[in-house]
C-alpha cells in the first residue's frame, strides 16, 4: 500500500470515528431534554405521552390535597384556560402555595393525570419563568377569543 493511501485511510477512519462520537453525543443530549408545556398544550395532545417534560402554570386555589402517607400530594395546575391534575410523591418546596406559579417535571399518565417526580416553585414575588408567563398570556388571549364567539 502506498503512503498516500495509508494517509487517506487514516483520515477516513478519523472522520468516521468523529462522526460516530458526534452522533452519540447528540443522541444523549436529545434524550435528556425536558421541554416546557402549558396545560392547554397538554390538553391539545401537543406534549409527549411517553417522555418526561415540564408542566407549568398556576396552582388552582383549593386544589391541594394531601394523602394519609404524608408524602403524596395532588393539586391542579392551570393556565387559566385549561386544568391538569398533578400527583407528586415527595416533599414540596417551601415556596409552594396555591395561587402561585409552579413548574412540575414528570410524565403524563394514561388516566390524564400528570405524575411529577420534581416540583419547582417560584423564588420571589415577581419572578415567573418566561415560558410560563407566555403560556398564561396565550391562554388569556384564547379565552378572550372564545368569549367573543356567538
Amino acid at each position: 500500500m502506498k503512503p498516500r493511501h495509508k494517509k487517506l485511510l487514516w483520515v477516513v477512519g478519523g472522520l468516521s470515528l468523529l462522526g460516530v462520537a458526534t452522533g452519540l453525543v447528540l443522541n444523549a443530549l436529545k434524550s435528556n431534554l425536558n421541554y416546557f408545556y402549558s396545560p392547554t398544550q397538554v390538553s391539545n395532545h401537543e406534549a409527549p405521552s411517553n417522555r418526561t417534560f415540564r408542566l407549568g402554570g398556576l396552582v388552582v386555589e383549593g386544589s391541594l390535597k394531601r394523602q394519609t402517607d404524608g408524602l403524596t400530594v395532588e393539586f391542579v395546575v392551570t393556565d387559566t384556560a385549561r386544568n391538569i391534575p398533578v400527583v407528586y410523591k415527595g416533599i414540596l418546596p417551601d415556596l409552594f402555595k396555591e395561587g402561585k406559579s409552579v413548574v412540575a417535571q414528570g410524565k403524563l399518565g394514561a388516566d390524564g393525570h400528570f405524575v411529577a417526580d420534581q416540583v419547582l416553585a417560584k423564588h420571589d414575588e415577581n419572578y415567573m419563568p418566561p415560558e410560563a408567563a407566555k403560556a398564561l398570556e396565550d391562554a388569556k388571549k384564547l379565552k378572550a377569543k372564545e368569549a367573543l364567539k356567538p
